[in-house]
C-alpha cells in the first residue's frame, strides 16, 4: 500500500505597495510549484496596519499534511516573521525584511522555524543592510546581500536560484 504524499504549503506575503501576484511572488511561486509545493498568495491589498496583515495571514492558513513554509518581502517578511510566532513553520524566506519600522508592534521580532534565509540589498533605500545582516545573525539565518535595491528586482534570478536551493533542502528531510 503507497503512503500518501505530504503536501507541503508556501505562503507568500507581499509588500505594502504590491499585490499577491506581483513579479517576485509570480517567479517564486512558480519555483515551488516545480519543486511539488501547494502555494497561497494572501492578499493584503487596501490593509494599512501589520496587525491586519498578520490575522488575515493567520486566518488563512489551512491544514496541511506537509511542511509550510512563509515567504515574505518587504513587510510581508515582517508579517512572516510575526506569524512563525504562532505556527512554527519548516522554513521562512525573507526578501527585504521590513525590519527596525517606527510604528511596527516590534521593529525587531523574533522568528520561530527550522531554516531561515534573508535576501537583502546593498542599497536598500528603506532597511539598511546592516539592519538586515544583525537580524540574520541573530536567529542563525542564512543571509544574501545581494547589489540592488529594496524591490531586489535586478537580482530576481539569483534569488530564485537560492530559493531553489532552500525549498529542496527543507524538503528533503
Amino acid at each position: 500500500m503507497n503512503k500518501p504524499q505530504p503536501h507541503h504549503l508556501v505562503i507568500f506575503s507581499h509588500g505594502k505597495e504590491s499585490g499577491p501576484w506581483g513579479g517576485k511572488i509570480t517567479r517564486l511561486a512558480e519555483v515551488a510549484s516545480t519543486c511539488g509545493c501547494d502555494i497561497l498568495s494572501v492578499d493584503y491589498q487596501g490593509m494599512e496596519s501589520a496587525e491586519q496583515r498578520i490575522t488575515t495571514c493567520l486566518d488563512s492558513i489551512p491544514e496541511i499534511s506537509g511542511k509550510l513554509i512563509l515567504v515574505g518581502s518587504s513587510m510581508g517578511a515582517y508579517v512572516s516573521i510575526e506569524v512563525s510566532q504562532q505556527v512554527n513553520p519548516a522554513g521562512l524566506f525573507l526578501l527585504a525584511p521590513a525590519l527596525g519600522i517606527p510604528g511596527y508592534p516590534n521593529p525587531s521580532p523574533k522568528a520561530v522555524a527550522t531554516s531561515i534565509s534573508v535576501s537583502h540589498g546593498w542599497h536598500d533605500e528603506l532597511i539598511p543592510a546592516q539592519v538586515a545582516t544583525n537580524w540574520a545573525r541573530e536567529h542563525n539565518a542564512t543571509c544574501h546581500l545581494y547589489n540592488d535595491d529594496h524591490r531586489l528586482l535586478n537580482v530576481i534570478d539569483q534569488i530564485c536560484v537560492e530559493f531553489r536551493y532552500f525549498l529542496d533542502s527543507l524538503l528533503a528531510v
